[in-house]
């Protein structure tokens, strides 16, 4: 017996009742089918696209031959007749009915049930069942949606699933079979009225070949086409309550002509209108209006990046009548493994779109200069630049405040009184705790650095305990703290950690009182653009509970108490 016969099901075989061995014979097409010749599908094995080589998209573009621009000289030549005839006799038809055919409103309430009918055989069945894999349908359930779907005369299974496989897998290019890109009439007609200009990309459908639903469809698709597309809607109205006219040019023509354009919109206006927000890189949209007119798949932007999702809309309020018609058939056992794609990695398409649209956002913003485009200021320059203009030094920048003293909510006396000075305590909280937009604002008046560096000791130091065991265990004690020099405290490295040690001390323990928390390496504000590198600028020694010690200013001693908060001011530095 050859390796075929002995072919092991797989997965989807087991999942799927359709499935059938590979040793079955192709369905002979019988009647009209065989008359104008509809060639069987032959069960195969192996994936049309298993040899395809790693560079297929760029060689194939640049290597094939296209035809000639269309002219008017040529378009005759170049028109596709049968699909032609079928997407311009259809709305005629519709167009004479209703001119001529009284209104019933039993054929109308029938109209709109078929064309449901028919749309769901092309979103539940063609596109989200075969084309997708979406979920899985039992037989019964698979024939009457490709009953269903051959009354929407949009193709057979086969064919239809085909091209679509090939259009999400080339999207947006010249082997798209209907590129966004060529234009919204030739996404939406065109691109079946006109000959292709080049070969559409490779997409594997052996799977279909070897469903027995598939093969039975394209066998007798011709014969379906009438059976469902005409007579069914027409006999349904003319024996239901007499009216046959009605029921072939509302239910049939209209009907299908409706039909026709919902499904072209999914190809043409998903891919126009709308927003994107899930992923930008290619031409899918989402939008409700989209919906609306395709039976739920407006949502094209989050069906493009999760295609096997058996759901279009995410949200269960959004209209998506194909979601609800596959969940109420996995309700009923008709239905099962119906796929979601996880949540998180849903999020995370949202959450980088958002980041995305807040650069672009902030690309449009004045940001403050950069610390590498300002000069570098010593201490005594930037005393003896302040007798002549406003500048304040905070958090190792010096900022001219010349244009905002006026205009401060808390006072211009306060900002004249820090003039010269260093006012980084007052301004991190010790006067008023500052918000973002004030940080932002400060930002705004940077002029220079002051040197000297601005190191980060939150980043080194000990955890808080650890610091103040240090402490106790000093022969300093706190009741005497007040009367102690500062020079004489401990050596600052005494407190600093190796990166080896650092690496082990667990969570950093909060910044000091005012130790700038925008600063320390998990947290930063706008004050700091998001593109700048953090640069030191500034030593700030590390406050220790109960001893005397030098906070930013260098001109002022506060007494630190056991929290690190400033208990009370000491007095000026003589």
């Amino acid at each position: 017996m050859s390796d075929i016969h002995q072919r092991h099901p797989s997965p989807v075989d087991k999942l799927d009742p359709a499935f059938s061995p590979l040793a079955e014979k192709a369905d002979k097409p019988t009647g009209i089918d065989a008359a104008v010749g509809v060639k069987p599908i032959r069960p195969v094995d192996t994936p049309s696209d298993s040899k395809i080589p790693d560079n297929y998209v760029s060689y194939t573009i640049a290597q094939q031959k296209y035809l000639p621009p269309v002219t008017l000289k040529n378009v005759h030549k170049n028109i596709q007749w049968i699909s032609f005839f079928a997407l311009t006799i259809t709305p005629a038809a519709a167009i004479y009915g209703i001119l001529t055919t009284p209104w019933n409103t039993k054929t109308a309430i029938w109209s709109v049930v078929y064309y449901f009918v028919t749309g769901l055989g092309i979103t539940a069945g063609y596109h989200r069942l075969w084309a997708h894999r979406a979920y899985n349908a039992s037989v019964p359930l698979q024939y009457g949606l490709a009953l269903a779907g051959a009354g929407a005369v949009e193709g057979s299974i086969k064919w239809w699933s085909r091209g679509h496989r090939a259009h999400h897998r080339y999207t947006d290019t010249k082997l798209d079979p209907y590129s966004a890109h060529e234009g919204f009439w030739w996404s939406h007609v065109g691109w079946m009225i006109i000959k292709p200009r080049g070969k559409i990309g490779a997409a594997d459908i052996s799977d279909l070949t070897r469903n027995k639903v598939v093969r039975w469809q394209h066998a007798n698709y011709i014969t379906l086409i009438f059976l469902m597309g005409a007579i069914v809607p027409t006999l349904v109205a003319g024996l239901g309550w007499g009216d046959w006219r009605g029921g072939f040019f509302f239910a049939g023509a209209a009907r299908l002509c409706f039909v026709h354009h919902s499904t072209f919109c999914v190809n043409s206006l998903a891919h126009w209108l709308g927003e994107q927000p899930f992923d930008n890189k290619h031409t899918p949209r989402d939008h409700f209006i989209t919906a609306l007119c395709t039976v739920g798949e407006g949502y094209h932007n989050f069906h493009h990046q999760f295609p096997q999702d058996f759901r279009n809309a995410v949200k269960w309020f959004q209209y998506d009548p194909t979601k609800w018609f596959i969940w109420t058939m996995h309700s009923m056992g008709l239905a099962s493994h119906l796929k979601r794609f996880p949540e998180n990695e849903i999020k995370k398409g949202q959450y980088t779109m958002k980041l995305q649209e807040l650069q672009e956002q902030s690309e449009k913003l004045q940001w403050p200069k950069s610390s590498s485009d300002l000069p570098v200021i010593s201490w005594d320059d930037f005393k003896a630049e302040a007798k002549e203009r406003s500048l304040v030094a905070i958090h190792g920048f010096i900022h001219d405040c010349s244009s905002f003293i006026e205009d401060h909510p808390g006072g211009a006396h306060l900002i004249k009184r820090a003039i010269g000075t260093d006012a980084t305590t007052a301004f991190f909280g010790g006067v008023y705790d500052h918000s973002n937009a004030a940080h932002n604002l400060l930002a705004m008046m940077r002029v220079g650095i002051l040197d000297g560096g601005y190191e980060i000791e939150a980043l080194k130091r000990r955890p808080a305990e650890s610091a103040a065991s240090s402490v106790t265990n000093s022969p300093v004690s706190s009741a005497s703290a007040s009367s102690v020099d500062v020079a004489s405290l401990p050596d600052q490295d005494d407190f600093l950690l190796d990166q080896t040690q650092l690496n082990s001390q667990g969570p950093k323990p909060a910044a000091p009182f005012g130790q700038p928390q925008a600063m320390t390496a998990d947290k930063w504000t706008l004050s700091v653009p998001p593109s700048e590198k953090y640069r030191i600028v500034r030593t700030v020694p590390e406050i220790r509970p109960g001893l005397l010690h030098r906070v930013h200013t260098l001109d002022k001693v506060t007494r630190a108490d056991s929290n690190g908060e400033v208990a009370e001011f000491i007095g000026e530095k003589e």
